[in-house]
């Protein structure tokens, strides 16, 4: 996540709803096992010569992906998990080793014999972490980082569903599976979502307390929000997570508040500082209680991303009656 940015002026987006609803997931030829798969990486070159057949994940979103497509068999340990994977993946899921309840380190990593280090964030391969993506190389260890979460090179101007999708395709290639049944499902449970939002505004309360986290202008809050037709109240802040004041939060006084679940910072103990504080409590949203709430682990680019779309629509219709 970003570490610095300001809320802006609020910018109302003109029918951005659709916008996330364009992609078409043709997916790409799978390349024959013997074929080696090459990809630019956020900024490093990446050659598979082989489907990886050990796997370390790191954070939810590349566990979830490798679950989506069948290859849990693949992964010999996780860390940095955000929370319990959905319930269709459950039983794959109950016999992942957990190496870490954070970025594991190198020697952690290592012991475990991976031939492939696949994070979701960008952050998890530092000298301090797992180790740096080049060293891990000169080990004979692959690294890979969800397209989507790259910073340092190759970020999406503004993450779309062909991005989203775009890893799916990638990530099956680099196994040598093919992805269209997952792309299928995705696209058919995206076509059937509500754009109900109707243009109303929405704060997308990530996590902090005295400076609240939001979901920003160009990554999956983003894409989310515009989905289902609401307006982001910081949709003009270029990054996918940024700070925001409380002044702002009040200023713009917005119609939803999507609370983030997470273990660590819970959705009840969002509602408890909102209806607290003095500030926030006046909010037309808080005094309605209309809140949105999604699970960290649905709230970053991934195979869950037309999930927490399709929740988020399912939950304004319920609050509109």
């Amino acid at each position: 996540m970003p570490t610095l940015a300001r809320a802006l002026p609020i910018v109302l987006l003109a029918s951005a709803a659709l916008a996330g609803c364009a992609a078409t997931p043709a997916a790409a030829p799978t390349p024959s096992a013997g074929s080696p798969v090459t990809v630019d990486n956020c900024g490093t070159s990446v050659t598979f010569d082989a489907a990886p057949e050990r796997v370390i994940t790191i954070k939810s979103t590349s566990t979830e992906m490798l679950l989506a497509l069948g290859l849990g068999d693949r992964i010999v340990g996780t860390a940095f998990q955000d929370g319990p994977v959905p319930e269709e993946w459950a039983a794959d899921a109950a016999s992942l080793t957990s190496i870490s309840d954070k970025v594991p380190s190198e020697e952690v990593v290592l012991e475990k014999q991976p031939d492939l280090v696949y994070a979701g964030w960008e952050s998890a391969f530092a000298a301090d972490g797992a180790g740096a993506r080049t060293e891990l190389a000169s080990l004979g260890v692959n690294s890979y980082v969800s397209p989507s979460a790259c910073q340092s090179a190759e970020q999406p101007a503004k993450l779309s569903f062909d991005n989203v999708f775009g890893d799916i395709k990638q990530i099956a290639s680099i196994f040598r599976v093919d992805p269209a049944p997952l792309l299928a499902e995705q696209q058919k449970t995206l076509d059937s979502i509500d754009v109900g939002g109707g243009g109303r505004t929405a704060f997308w309360y990530s996590s902090g307390s005295d400076t609240p986290y939001s979901g920003a202008g160009i990554g999956a809050p983003e894409l989310v929000l515009e989905t289902v037709g609401l307006t982001n109240i910081a949709a003009d802040v270029k990054a996918t997570w940024a700070p925001l004041s409380w002044e702002s939060v009040v200023d713009a006084d917005p119609y939803f508040i999507v609370l983030i679940d997470a273990s660590w910072n819970t959705a009840a103990s969002k509602i408890e500082r909102l209806e607290s504080n003095p500030a926030t409590a006046n909010l037309d949203a808080v005094i309605n209680k209309r809140y949105l709430v999604l699970p960290f682990a649905s709230s970053e680019a991934g195979v869950r991303t037309v999930e927490a779309a399709a929740s988020l629509s399912k939950q304004i219709a319920e609050l509109d009656g």
